[in-house]
């Protein structure tokens, strides 16, 4: 075998990028995962925008076509042929772009005006249905004797004869007993995100193609720092061969200690345990042995011990539901996260605000309740946290309340640096009461009256 010709130091190497490699390769994965799907959320967007806006503009040719013979049917009787010709006569005049045209049809299904498609017209299309099955006719019908609505199906586009997705907008004239509408053809908006859509896929293709190209480069100092060392020690040891033997073999040892501590120096400690666990596996592998699964299972584990914290750290860095629900529910997720992580229970109370905080509070917050629940599970062995956020005359308050050790008796780092440097930022103030041992400690972080909204504000 290939592999059983190399030196220590190269098997030594390889084994060590191993878990580089797939480490890096999740990472990757999960990078295309997020961009994906926020990119589908932002595609979504636009798309709903796009037919938004055609929805206006059907309402608007609807409500043109309507203003034109508005006169006429209001001083028509239900059986005046005379009123009714003109009107299909105004309609089957109103054509717009290359394929734009009002259609009519009685309640009985007949088609009465379609200018742009003859054949349409003079005929019963009771029961008509698109390629899809979707009800056309008796849909449309349907609409028009509620008032007036949308219908979305597949219909031929008079320019080039190909279905294609069709809006339509319809109206009922109920003394006429007609069902009166235009539509416009989607291909646009959905050409549109199409394109988006591949846009998104080359980006994900160039992040892979980045991550990889970093992994190469990481790869690549690895195997040349191995190379290097090794080089280093053979020339080594030929300078010692020629005063005396023993001092060679002495030199090697220690060469080869110093190269195992510093690639133990530079890995992480996830990553390491992971390749442990794969050596293991292999010589089990080689053995025969059973547990060898197990030993892979390990590593398995690790490695999605690395990729749910780089989750964590995603989540952490801007969590999804503060900006779409709101301050509550985003605090309420984090005190379920942080229950569920160290099983202590969190009481979680909170009002509806009649006047809303702006988003740099919001944020600012979230973030305190953040290093505040961390400083708890790290340093305060608690037994009971309370989270509240409510609003007052000043503005509004965020307390926190453990009963565990006070901040004297805790290791302090930088949580209570954060803490202060955020609500400083928004002019707020920060209130910290605690004891020396199992007093507890409550923390208040207070914003003011200029990041509340008023109720009517966007």
């Amino acid at each position: 075998m290939v592999l059983s010709r190399l030196s220590y130091g190269q098997r030594l190497l390889i084994v060590a990028a191993l878990p580089l490699i797939l480490a890096v390769s999740g990472i990757a994965v999960l990078v295309a995962i997020q961009s994906e799907r926020t990119a589908t959320r932002e595609i979504a967007a636009l798309e709903d925008a796009m037919i938004e806006a055609k929805r206006r503009e059907l309402r608007n040719y609807v409500q043109l076509a309507r203003t034109s013979f508005i006169t006429i049917y209001g001083n028509a009787a239900p059986d005046d042929d005379a009123a009714k010709l003109r009107v299909t006569q105004i309609l089957s005049a109103m054509v717009f772009g290359q394929d734009g045209f009002f259609f009519v049809y009685d309640y009985d299904g007949t088609n009465l005006v379609a200018p742009r498609q003859t054949w349409l017209i003079g005929r019963d299309w009771s029961g008509m249905t698109d390629p899809d099955g979707v009800p056309v006719t008796d849909r449309l019908i349907e609409i028009a004797r509620s008032g007036s609505g949308y219908h979305t199906y597949r219909w031929r586009k008079p320019s080039t004869g190909v279905e294609t997705t069709l809006m339509a907008y319809v109206i009922g004239l109920q003394d006429w007993r007609w069902a009166i509408g235009t539509g416009v053809y989607l291909d646009d908006v959905l050409a549109q995100a199409a394109n988006a859509r591949a846009d998104v896929r080359r980006q994900v293709r160039e992040q892979f193609l980045w991550i990889g190209a970093i992994a190469l480069a990481a790869l690549f100092a690895v195997f040349a720092s191995g190379i290097t060392i090794t080089v280093r020690e053979r020339r080594l040891a030929d300078a010692k061969l020629k005063q005396l033997t023993q001092r060679v073999l002495d030199t090697q040892e220690e060469e080869r200690g110093r190269v195992a501590r510093e690639l133990h120096d530079s890995i992480s400690q996830i990553l390491v345990g992971i390749r442990y666990r794969l050596e293991l596996a292999r010589r089990l592998t080689a053995k025969g042995d059973p547990k060898a699964e197990s030993a892979v299972d390990g590593a398995i584990d690790g490695l999605q011990g690395a990729i749910g914290e780089v989750r964590r750290i995603s989540h952490d860095l801007r969590p999804g539901v503060l900006d779409d629900l709101g301050l509550g529910p985003a605090l309420k997720s984090l005190c379920e996260a942080f229950s569920a992580r160290t099983g202590t229970p969190v009481q979680f109370r909170t009002v509806v605000f009649r006047n809303r905080l702006d988003i740099e509070a919001k944020t600012a917050l979230y973030r305190i309740a953040q290093e505040a629940l961390t400083n708890i599970e790290r340093h305060a062995e608690a037994s009971h946290v309370s989270v509240e956020v409510f609003g007052h005359t000043r503005g509004a308050t965020l307390r926190i309340t453990d009963d565990g050790r006070g901040i004297s008796g805790r290791t302090q780092g930088l949580g209570l640096r954060n803490m202060q440097e955020r609500i400083e930022q928004i002019d707020g103030a920060l209130s910290i009461v605690s004891g020396d041992r199992n007093t507890g400690t409550v923390i208040e972080a207070t914003v003011p009256l200029t990041h509340l909204l008023t109720p009517d504000s966007d």
